[in-house]
């Protein structure tokens, strides 16, 4: 059996191209972004980051899954561990974080639908690529932004709008939900 899957590597090792092979080192890159700013710095380096890294690399090679949410639930778990051993929560780790994971869950999306062995054209993966590096450069906008109001409107209104905000999102995703659903 070790043999028989040995050999399966190899041969898709062989077969892959460039493209796919890309994607699938982004989506590794990704998740040790992720993991490595999330969890202490002091573990980085030692023999305990080598499981996390195993468990942030492993989306890379299974991309179809539910590695990929298992990666993103160990970062959100090393992000809490580490904010609440007094260390500060600071805007550019919060940013990093958000923008490793989302860039690997969308390359991870892509990798679950593209073969090791496709020909694919360069402009498919880079339009991907960009929009995706746009969501993440907007929503960083909007954060810090956001964050700038919530210093000058701190009270009880700036909390009604933040439920009532929280409250159109989740309606908001319940109807897509029921419209792609729909017949």
């Amino acid at each position: 059996m070790i043999t028989r899957r040995a050999r399966d590597a190899r041969r898709t090792l062989t077969r892959a191209t460039a493209l796919p092979f890309l994607v699938r080192c982004g989506i590794a890159v990704c998740g040790l972004v992720a993991m490595a700013v999330a969890w202490p710095f002091a573990l980085f380096g030692t023999q305990y980051f080598v499981p996390l890294a195993a468990v942030a690399l492993y989306p890379a090679f299974a991309p179809r899954g539910r590695g990929a949410t298992f990666a993103a639930l160990t970062v959100i778990a090393g992000w809490l561990v580490d904010t609440t051993q007094d260390s500060p929560v600071v805007l550019w780790r919060v940013l990093a974080i958000a923008a490793a994971l989302y860039l690997g869950h969308s390359l991870t999306a892509l990798a679950a639908v593209l073969p090791y062995d496709s020909v694919v054209n360069i402009d498919v993966v880079g339009l991907w690529v960009a929009r995706a590096l746009v969501v993440v450069l907007v929503s960083a906008v909007l954060t810090v932004f956001a964050l700038g109001l919530s210093a000058e409107l701190a009270g009880g209104p700036f909390l009604v709008a933040t439920v009532v905000g929280l409250a159109g999102a989740a309606g908001a995703t319940l109807l897509i939900a029921r419209l792609v659903h729909r017949p």
